[in-house]
């Protein structure tokens, strides 16, 4: 009764015209009921739909979404291609999307599973619960993020990276692109040509950008001098040294995380006449997963060091000069050993590449190569690697961790092979002991490798020619048998798209394996070793010497014989 009374009184009221709010009212009900009915009618046409496709489905209006699953998928990403994890449970993951059919997020869901190791599953849910759920990333706590290298994502490197496929293509979308895409540029452009090295360097008109490409300098592109000094401020900001410092030099760091892979920089800044010149030294960890086999030694050579590697004692050495590879070659022999059965410890300077399953240190001024080699052979290893034997002291500790059951890996400066002995001994290295503890000795160089896209056979001048082919006949008979002298081709590349014009592409070592045998450790015990006697003796007892193992590699059109010439010290 009640309700029909306040029913008549409110139609009184309306046809006195004196419920205009309450006219208004009940339409913002009214409409709000609408909305209802339609939420409803959408829900039910998705669950349909869900249904038909084969793929769960669920309203997440009122569902509990958490911030542990809702940070599995970056928001912007999530808003860009509708899709949203709603359920994470440390063992489960459940994505919601309103086209659960779209690659890329069913490449979002692969890469969960194998992220989290988890169970994923893909949800079919309307464009209301997808509204609902972006509205509870507010609930997310927004914390600064503080990165130590590039804000780079893949995509943005593959982004700009597309837009030049030349020098020529660079410079035309470094004139044209902002401040801020620059430095992204730049780095997008090193890392699709491979390159070692960026230099920038400010001249009087103008600042000029190089690549050091397989070892080799290319002028890439130049900066108009104006932008240079917000350019530089940039990198200053990204390698984490002071700003406004410009008159001393300074070193920084940063670094790039790619999907496969991850570039360490290094950053050196020095005041120049023109202004400050910067050097980035660009380090990839995949570098350091170069294998044992694949560093180019080959035959009698690669079977001689094999056998010494696997010995559980004994020094191996490396040398050449800066450049030439050394650390590779170390670092791919510590790749062959390493097993859970061994264990390694490393003191480098610095630690270039992170390897696992590997001890790595690094030298400071309170932690020398002497002082953490002391410290090493207490820690009970089966193989220690020294980043460079500098000094006597050094080369000491080495040596009698060689004698008392341990494989040494280092590197020392020398031109040869033949060299190390009498660098050793010039250091003041007693030769009863250096005799015994050296396994072998590897000399090297690198050299840039032809163009598979664009070889071409090569026209050799008869000087070169000449010098090649007595190159080849001073190998051993049974070497020269492998030759055929009446039909020496050589090649080269003509330059390509792939290789920027360059006609190489890609890095390879010249090697000579010297493995110490009687007649080489009585040299050493003589005391009077020359690096002469030494090569001679290398030679007798079968050495490929490096320029020869480069012509041969010539040859067999791996690389080219201007290639060889200008690395190798034999003229």
């Amino acid at each position: 009764m009640g309700d029909d009374v306040q029913s008549i009184e409110d139609l009184i009221m309306a046809s006195r015209g004196d419920t205009v709010g309450d006219d208004q009212s009940a339409q913002a009900k009214f409409q709000a009921k609408q909305k209802e009915i339609k939420a409803k009618e959408t829900e039910r046409s998705t669950q349909t739909k869900a249904r038909d496709m084969g793929v769960p489905y669920i309203n997440l209006f009122g569902f509990p979404v958490s911030p542990e699953a809702l940070v599995l998928i970056p928001e912007e990403r999530a808003r860009q291609l509708n899709v949203v994890c709603f359920f994470y449970d440390g063992r489960n993951v459940r994505l919601g999307a309103t086209h659960p059919e779209v690659p890329e997020i069913k490449a979002i869901a692969a890469g969960l599973r194998e992220k989290q190791h988890s169970l994923v599953e893909i949800y079919l849910i309307s464009s209301n619960s997808l509204f609902y759920a972006f509205r509870q990333y507010r609930s997310i706590p927004k914390i600064r993020k503080t990165s130590r290298g590039v804000d780079l994502t893949e995509a943005d490197l593959n982004m700009f990276s597309e837009k030049f496929s030349s020098f020529k293509d660079l410079q035309a979308e470094i004139d044209k692109a902002k401040i801020t895409d620059i430095v992204a540029m730049i780095m997008a452009a090193s890392v699709k040509t491979n390159s070692s090295d960026i230099h920038i360097e400010a001249e009087e008109k103008s600042i000029k950008i190089r690549f050091r490409i397989d070892g080799v300098l290319h002028d890439a592109a130049e900066i108009n001098k104006e932008l240079w000094k917000k350019i530089i401020s940039r990198m200053k900001s990204l390698a984490r040294v002071k700003i406004n410092v410009d008159d001393k030099p300074q070193d920084g760091r940063m670094s790039i995380d790619m999907k496969d892979d991850r570039i360490d920089i290094r950053v050196s800044f020095l005041p120049t006449n023109y202004g400050e010149s910067v050097v980035m030294r660009l380090l990839r960890s995949s570098t350091a997963g170069l294998a044992f086999e694949q560093l180019g030694i080959r035959g009698h050579a690669y079977e001689q060091l094999k056998k010494e590697v696997e010995r559980p004692n004994g020094m191996i050495i490396t040398t050449g000069p800066t450049g030439s590879g050394k650390t590779t070659t170390l670092y791919a022999i510590l790749k062959k050993l390493n097993n859970q059965e061994t264990k390694i410890i490393t003191i480098e300077d610095p630690i270039e590449y992170q390897l696992e399953g590997v001890n790595q240190s690094q030298t400071s001024e309170k932690y020398t190569f002497s002082q953490g080699l002391r410290s090493i052979v207490r820690q009970d290893p089966d193989v220690v690697m020294v980043g460079e034997i500098r000094d006597l002291e050094t080369a000491e500790i080495s040596i009698q961790a060689a004698l008392t059951g341990h494989l040494v890996l280092s590197t020392i400066h020398t031109n040869d092979a033949a060299g190390t002995v009498p660098r050793f001994i010039s250091m003041g290295a007693k030769p009863f002991l250096l005799a015994p503890a050296l396994n072998a000795i590897i000399g090297q160089r690198l050299v840039r490798r032809v163009c598979d896209k664009c070889k071409v056979e090569a026209k050799i001048e008869p000087e070169r020619m000449a010098r090649a082919t007595s190159i080849l006949e001073s190998l051993t008979a049974d070497q020269r048998k492998k030759v055929d002298f009446n039909n020496l081709r050589f090649f080269k590349g003509n330059g390509c798209e792939a290789c920027q014009g360059i006609g190489y592409k890609g890095r390879i070592g010249v090697y000579e394996i010297m493995v110490l045998n009687e007649e080489l450790e009585k040299l050493i015990l003589s005391g009077k070793a020359s690096e002469y006697d030494m090569r001679n003796a290398g030679v007798r007892a079968g050495m490929i010497t490096m320029v020869q193992d480069g012509v041969i590699k010539a040859l067999e059109g791996i690389t080219t014989i201007d290639e060889i010439f200008r690395v190798s010290e034999e003229k």
